[in-house]
């Protein structure tokens, strides 16, 4: 806004004084947010479960690592609470000899918060979510969750909430982002799992899994994995809107052996559709929200070396890991006990080439949506895959067992915490 001119003595009224201050406030005021934007640079937060650190690397291009980032400073106090109470201490054993194949799990999910000061992870050995500081790498807030272990997140579009499972208290919480004060939660079926915020912030899905660490996994004995739906609520009120059961659906279309335990899942760009995983499965469904019908099922390619003895799949996920083109028209899929991951045509369901990866836990759409990049947990690396020829573009090393790789802003000149 151009000033007014110059006044020809030296002395002001003191009005145009304290115009000229206010038009600066005002200046500086709406230049604030754009700065903030500005110094702000967008990354790919890489969850190293059993290290309990998670990598920052570039967002897409050579996805080169910028720095790391520890999510357990806080080890030592929370390892003398759980010795002191013999329960926590059944429960932390329970994770690490079940889901943690023997490790402890110190990383699931993670987000940065809007301002990308911090990131916000949940722990599922600790049974908290937590936000640490980037510049500092110190914990800002810490709120732990109902029963023994957290699990997958959501943020919601405006960054402001993040949602986190508590896995054994079937319990979805809603958190302010910013201060960790929980502004809602609701019920789920057993074993709550994935979070979705649909594209208008006014519902989340989450999908319950049930059992996935007990031996019964023959199809006959399918009934002993427990109360497996997806519950989807209003945001706001956090009241229950739908409830879906993906036995019905699938009875419906003549596969009544298949497991209804919905793994990872992902609308299409216009949220008419849902793609999802369930357990044991080597392939994925498309589900129709309208009609509430699975429209079309995928079976993909088994690797002649992996075992069909269901015992052997890992938390009872043959297939783990699913994402979408920005445009729509392409899947990622992680073939997780089949050590592949390969790009789908949306249109067609053909798949492309099988992209060799060891233990593929998940997939996600890079900063340019050019890439689908999975986590390899079997080698410690993630791999990016070009959408347009499904052909590997880079594989880059990270910590041990990565699991969730999310994109997230950190400041435009972030390295790593000081020490």
């Amino acid at each position: 806004m151009p000033l007014s001119p110059a006044p020809r003595r030296r002395t002001w009224h003191l009005g145009a004084v304290a115009a000229a201050l206010a038009l600066t406030a005002s200046a500086a005021a709406t230049a604030t947010p754009a700065t903030a934007a500005a110094d702000l640079r967008e990354v790919m937060f890489v969850g190293n479960n059993w290290d309990g650190t998670a990598d920052v690397i570039k967002s897409s291009g050579d996805f080169a690592k910028i720095g790391r980032i520890n999510v357990i400073p806080d080890k030592d106090a929370r390892m003398a609470e759980i010795n002191a109470d013999p329960i926590r201490w059944i429960a932390f054993m329970t994770i690490r000899n079940s889901v943690g194949e023997g490790h402890d799990q110190f990383v699931d999910d993670m987000y940065s918060t809007p301002d990308g000061s911090s990131m916000v992870v949940s722990r599922p050995s600790f049974a908290d979510v937590v936000s640490i500081d980037l510049a500092t790498g110190d914990i800002n807030w810490r709120f732990p969750v109902s029963g023994y272990r957290s699990d997958h997140m959501a943020v919601s579009p405006d960054g402001k909430r993040v949602a986190v499972s508590a896995s054994t208290a079937n319990t979805v919480h809603v958190l302010d982002i910013e201060t960790g004060r929980q502004v809602g939660s609701f019920g789920t079926g057993d074993k709550p799992h994935e979070n979705i915020f649909t594209s208008d912030g006014k519902y989340i899905w989450n999908m319950a899994i049930g059992d996935v660490n007990t031996q019964t996994d023959a199809t006959w004995l399918d009934w002993t994995k427990g109360d497996r739906k997806i519950t989807v609520v209003d945001a706001n009120t956090f009241q229950q809107v739908k409830v879906i059961d993906m036995r019905d659906r699938l009875n419906a279309i003549g596969l009544n052996d298949y497991s209804d335990a919905v793994r990872p899942a992902v609308f299409s760009p216009d949220e008419t559709k849902l793609y999802f995983q369930v357990s044991f499965f080597h392939g994925f469904f498309e589900y129709d929200i309208a009609t509430d019908k699975i429209t079309r099922t995928k079976t993909l390619p088994k690797n002649p070396a992996t075992s069909d003895d269901r015992t052997t799949f890992v938390n009872d996920s043959r297939h783990h890991g699913l994402s979408m083109s920005p445009d729509g028209s392409k899947l990622c899929v992680a073939g997780t006990m089949d050590d592949y991951a390969t790009v789908v045509n949306r249109s067609t369901l053909q798949e492309g080439p099988l992209v060799t990866a060891s233990k593929p836990y998940w997939a996600t759409v890079s900063g340019d949506g050019k890439s689908c990049v999975v986590s390899e947990s079997g080698t410690d690396q993630v791999t990016a895959i070009d959408f347009a020829t499904g052909k590997k573009i880079v594989s880059v090393p990270v910590g041990d067992h990565p699991q969730r790789v999310r994109l997230a802003q950190v400041p435009a000149d972030w390295t790593g915490p000081s020490d």
